[in-house]
């Protein structure tokens, strides 16, 4: 009896499928073999096509495109219901404070190496305002400070979330400012990118150089418009760009044209991610569209 019913238990769980084969392939049918996506102009966007085209796993598949904002809501709407769905997701987010979400692994590479907010600023700049240069010098932020942050920003403004976080984070300030003098209203031209990470460490940084005497003046650019501003001499200098995937084509056609300071934001990300609850960890878990 012990033989056939472990015979008897083998064909049924044969028949089940319970496999981790057919787990993966489940997951893949539920998610309809759709990337949950973004605007269609991000570079994101873009980064998932190339990974359709190069992944065995995702041949057949679609992105969904749409915006940030509809993004995130379908992620929330799906956790709550605990169903599967794959998003494009970036570091630092708050996506990552507010839900137990997890990149998939990208084994070929699609996605890039982790990225790094640089600071940048134009020729010139540390001989003109060497109290503004060391300051940027040491602007250092870690990918789970700014996310904690960001989820603040859901409900407050950006000036009041890092505001806040000046006061409660008094001492990484005084070793940015330590040794630093004091200057008595030197204007500074100061660009940042609006998006939500670059726009909060550009106010904290603001916060920072006012209390340091400095005049800002903080203005929100195209990426494009950015760099063009930088190389010209327009802007003093930035903390945006996300190095080296998403605005390496930029930095690379003004390398020369500016000064880097160096990461201020390291372990910075893009890909592909989906709930922790999901049972798939690499984009190659996922199956073809049959």
């Amino acid at each position: 009896m012990g033989i056939i019913t472990g015979l008897s238990l083998s064909l049924f769980m044969v028949g089940c499928g319970s496999s981790t084969g057919d787990a993966e392939e489940n997951d893949s049918e539920a998610l309809d073999y759709t990337i949950t996506g973004i605007e269609p102009g991000a570079g994101q966007t873009k980064t998932n096509e190339e990974a359709i085209d190069i992944y065995d796993s995702l041949e057949g598949w679609q992105q969904e495109e749409s915006s940030s904002g509809a993004m995130l809501t379908e992620l929330n709407d799906a956790i709550d219901q605990e169903e599967p769905i794959l998003v494009s997701a970036w570091s630092p987010h708050y996506m990552f404070a507010e839900w137990d979400i997890k990149y998939l692994e990208d084994p070929e590479g699609v996605f890039g190496e982790d990225q790094e907010y640089t600071t940048l600023a134009r020729n010139g700049f540390e001989a003109d305002m060497p109290e503004a240069y060391t300051l940027f010098e040491r602007f250092e932020w870690e990918v789970e400070q700014v996310e904690d942050a960001m989820v603040d920003m859901q409900e407050k403004e950006v000036e009041e979330v890092a505001s806040d976080w000046v006061e409660e984070n008094q001492d990484i300030v005084d070793e940015w400012t330590e040794g630093v003098e004091k200057v008595d209203g030197t204007p500074i031209d100061f660009a940042t990118i609006s998006w939500d990470a670059e726009n909060l460490i550009s106010h904290i940084a603001t916060i920072v150089l006012e209390e340091q005497g400095f005049d800002v003046t903080l203005t929100p650019v195209d990426p494009t418009v950015l760099f063009e501003a930088i190389a010209s001499g327009e802007t003093d200098v930035t903390l945006s760009p996300s190095m080296p995937t998403t605005h390496g084509e930029l930095y690379e056609k003004y390398e020369g044209e500016f000064e880097d300071l160096g990461p201020n934001v390291i372990g910075a990300k893009i890909g592909l991610a989906v709930p922790s609850y999901m049972d798939i960890d690499s984009i190659e878990d996922l199956e073809p569209k049959e």
